[in-house]
C-alpha cells in the first residue's frame, strides 16, 4: 500500500488559471492539468531562483518529492507547448500558510485549501466563516464571491 500524499505548502495562486494556444477553440482542444503545487515548484525554482533544498523547505516536503513535482510540471508544460494543448491550473494536495479561517458557528479553526475551504467550514459545513486574524477577508484571494 503506498504512503499517503503529504500536503504541500503553496504561497502563490495565479489570477489566470487557463491558457489556450492562440487561434484554437477551448471546446476543440486537449488540455494538460497542472496542479497548483506544480506551479509553485516552477515559481520557486525557475522564477525565484531558489535551490532545490530551499524550495523543498518552503513547500514542507523532501527534496526528492520536490524533484518529482518539478519534473512532472516541466513535462506537462513541455507537452502543452509542443503539442498545442491548453494548460489548466487546478487541483492538487496543498495548503497555504497565508490564512487560517475560523468557523463563527462551531469555532473550528483551519487552514484553507484554496477554493474548497474558504467558503464553508470543513467540520460543520457552515458558510459563516472568517479569517482567524479577525478580518472578514485578509487577502485578495480569500475574498468570497457574493
Amino acid at each position: 500500500m503506498p504512503r499517503p500524499i503529504k500536503v504541500r505548502k503553496v504561497e502563490f495562486f495565479p489570477k489566470s488559471t487557463y491558457f489556450i494556444p492562440l487561434g484554437k477553440q477551448k471546446c476543440k482542444i486537449d488540455e494538460v492539468n497542472l496542479k497548483v503545487e506544480e506551479l509553485e515548484a516552477i515559481r520557486l525554482k525557475d522564477i525565484d531562483g531558489l535551490s532545490q533544498e530551499e524550495c523543498a523547505q518552503k513547500m514542507a516536503i523532501s527534496r526528492q518529492t520536490f524533484q518529482n513535482i518539478i519534473d512532472s510540471a516541466r513535462k506537462k508544460i513541455a507537452i502543452a507547448l509542443t503539442e498545442g494543448k491548453a494548460i489548466n491550473i487546478n487541483g492538487g494536495n496543498y495548503t497555504t500558510k497565508h490564512c487560517k479561517f475560523k468557523c463563527l458557528d462551531c469555532g473550528n479553526v483551519y487552514e484553507i485549501k484554496y477554493e474548497q475551504d474558504r467558503r464553508s467550514c470543513p467540520e460543520c459545513g457552515s458558510s459563516n466563516v472568517a479569517c482567524d486574524k479577525g478580518r472578514k477577508f485578509c487577502h485578495r484571494w480569500c475574498k468570497k464571491s457574493e
